[in-house]
Formats: C-alpha cells, sequence, structure tokens
C-alpha cells in the first residue's frame, strides 16, 4: 500500500510540476544544443555490485556504450514509430544515440551450483538499442527501440567468469548451467521529463529539478514509471544532463558542455518508482517453462552522486539503491555506477 501511495505521488508531482517551468530555460537548452560546436557524445557507463555495496548479487553487472548526436538522421526504423505517436514531434533539436550493452543477473550466492527455486534465475541481455530524443515546448522527450537477447548467447557466463578471474577477487559462479533459455528480447520504451520545472538561483550555483514519466513495453520489460531527479552546481556550468544509466533507470541523455575554466562538477540525486507488468528475469522465459520467482508489482529506485568535468571529459559515480523486486529476496540491491563520456 506504501509503495503504491509513493508511485501515486510521484505521477502527481510530474504532471503538477511540468507547469510551473519557465519556458526561458528549455529555449535556453534548445540554442545551445544547435550552436554546439561538438555533437558528438560518447559515453562507457559500467554499473556493478562490487563498486556499490560490494557484493555479487541479483542486479550483479551492467555496461552500456552509448553515443549520442546532436546532427545524425533520424532511422527509417524509428522515424515511422515515431510517426505513430501523436505526442513525439521531430524538430532542429531532434538527436539521435546508439548504445549496446549486456546486463547480468544472479542468485544471491554465485558458489551454489544447484538450481537455488527461491531465489531469482541466472540469466543475461545483450541487447543494441536505437533511439530519438526531442526538445518540444517545455518537456523533452525520448524513445527508443531495443533489440536482443536471453539466454547462453548474451554470454553473461563468459563475461562474469573473466571479470572474477582476472579483475576482482570474486569467487568463480558455479550456476550459469541453470540460467535462462534463448530468446530474442524486444523493448520500445518513450519517456517525457521537464527539465525547467523547477529552478532556483543560490548565489553562485544552480538547483533543478526535473519530473520524469516512463513506459516501456516488451517481453523483456513492460512497465509504467514515475520519477523526480535533482542537479546542484554552479550556475555557470548549469546545462548538464544527468550521466546516461543503464535500463531500467533514471533518466539521462550523456549531454554535457565543456565548461569555460576548463574543469566543473555538479551533484545529483533522484527517485523513481515502477509499476512492473513484466521482467523477464524474474518471470522467466515467455515461450517455454523455465525457473522464475514471483516479482514484486512496485519497484523503487534511489541514487545520488557526483560528475567531474575536465574539459571535453566527465567522469561520474553514483551509489544506486533498488527495493525488494521479488517475494523472499533477501535485502535491497546496492550497487555502484560509474561513466566515462567525451564530446567532439
Amino acid at each position: 500500500m506504501t509503495q503504491n501511495l509513493i508511485l501515486c505521488g510521484l505521477l502527481f508531482l510530474a504532471g503538477n510540476i511540468a507547469y510551473a517551468q519557465e519556458p526561458s530555460v528549455e529555449q535556453q537548452i534548445a540554442e545551445r544544443v544547435k550552436n554546439s560546436e561538438n555533437k558528438n557524445f560518447v559515453s562507457l557507463s559500467v554499473e556493478n555490485d562490487s563498486i556499490g555495496g560490494g557484493t555479487d548479487q541479483f542486479y550483479t553487472s551492467g555496461v552500456r556504450l552509448s553515443w549520442f548526436n546532436v546532427n545524425t538522421p533520424v532511422p527509417p526504423m524509428i522515424d515511422e514509430i515515431a510517426d505513430h505517436i501523436p505526442t513525439f514531434d521531430l524538430n532542429e533539436t531532434t538527436s539521435t544515440f546508439f548504445t549496446l550493452g549486456q546486463n547480468i543477473y544472479t542468485p544471491e550466492d554465485i558458489r551454489i551450483a544447484t538450481n537455488q527455486d527461491d531465489d531469482r534465475p541466472w540469466a543475461a541481455f545483450l541487447y543494441g538499442s536505437v533511439g530519438l530524443a526531442t526538445l518540444e515546448n517545455n518537456h523533452i522527450d525520448e524513445l527508443e527501440v531495443t533489440l536482443g537477447v536471453v539466454g547462453p548467447e548474451a554470454l553473461g557466463e563468459q563475461a562474469q567468469k573473466f571479470v572474477h578471474s582476472h579483475v576482482t577477487s570474486s569467487p568463480i559462479p558455479k550456476g550459469w548451467r541453470h540460467q535462462l533459455d534463448f530468446e530474442p528480447g524486444f523493448i520500445i520504451s518513450a519517456q517525457r521529463r521537464w527539465p525547467g520545472a523547477y529552478y532556483k538561483t543560490i548565489g553562485d550555483y544552480h538547483l533543478r529539478a526535473e519530473p520524469n514519466v516512463n513506459i516501456s513495453l516488451g517481453n523483456i520489460y513492460t512497465y509504467l514509471g514515475s520519477g523526480l531527479n535533482f542537479t546542484f552546481g554552479p550556475y555557470q556550468d548549469r546545462f548538464q544532463d544527468i550521466p546516461p544509466r543503464v535500463r531500467p533507470a533514471m533518466p539521462g541523455s550523456g549531454y554535457f558542455e565543456t565548461p569555460d575554466q576548463g574543469w566543473s562538477w555538479y551533484l545529483f540525486a533522484g527517485v523513481d518508482g515502477r509499476l512492473m507488468g513484466r521482467n523477464i528475469f524474474l518471470d522467466g522465459n515467455t515461450f517455454k517453462s523455465s525457473h522464475s520467482v514471483d516479482k514484486k508489482p512496485f519497484v523503487a529506485d534511489a541514487s545520488a552522486g557526483a560528475a567531474f568535468t575536465l574539459g571535453d571529459y566527465r567522469l561520474s559515480y553514483s551509489i544506486n539503491a533498488r527495493s525488494k523486486e521479488f517475494d523472499g529476496q533477501d535485502g535491497e540491491s546496492v550497487y555502484g555506477s560509474m561513466s566515462l563520456s567525451t564530446r567532439f
């Protein structure tokens, strides 16, 4: 009951704060994006519980490489999908982004070789995606199409064993023979956020609150969500977006500006809630019988971090907490997220 009230509150806040923004904030963002000399942004994001909670369990690893460009022509497939979404408009601010990534999920104890019926399935997801981001009036709309594979073809076993053997001192995982079977994956995601919903200048610094609503449909994830993000930093470097994260997570495009003084910083934090319709990594394979657990209908995330920009490079780190995702889960998930971005 409490979790449902939290989500309702987030949805109410997102719908009402959106009308309080100053239009000039969005206009400034649009103008700076169009006039930017460096229009390419490449980001490598790594999420892992070993750099957050110091464990190897549940959502244990996510790697995402993304390229964001403000001038690339819209891919025909995404253009066709956008034409059928009445709330999504293409204009001179429309930007395109491409992503490659891999997510890994394991039970709590990776040293157990037998199947753990009361814990989540072993699973991995290897994927690629293409998407659009466009600024329209007082909001930013994002549309993303993701295609990938679940199962041994997602290379989760090889990736985790390599890292545990050559990078960390973590134990070698022993239960990958019980992972979900092969299944093609598809997700279409849409998101709207209001970057100028609340903006306050505090001396030489700025504070911004940005609500968002989002939806994902597919055999990998189906959910409806809403959230609220905050950023705080020097006023002269106020046009920075939150670093990109691995879905499902709080939004961030990877856009940032080169500081006039050579370097800068900012802090960010947020909360996000999702009503879950489907999560293949808990529900199991779609078209055949497989190991599964009873998922929670509502999942909440909280995050806090810092970003440092030096010239055309930005490094960020955040600590993230995710509420229990399934019945019988022993504690929440805690993981760290690091992102290195460059613009050119």
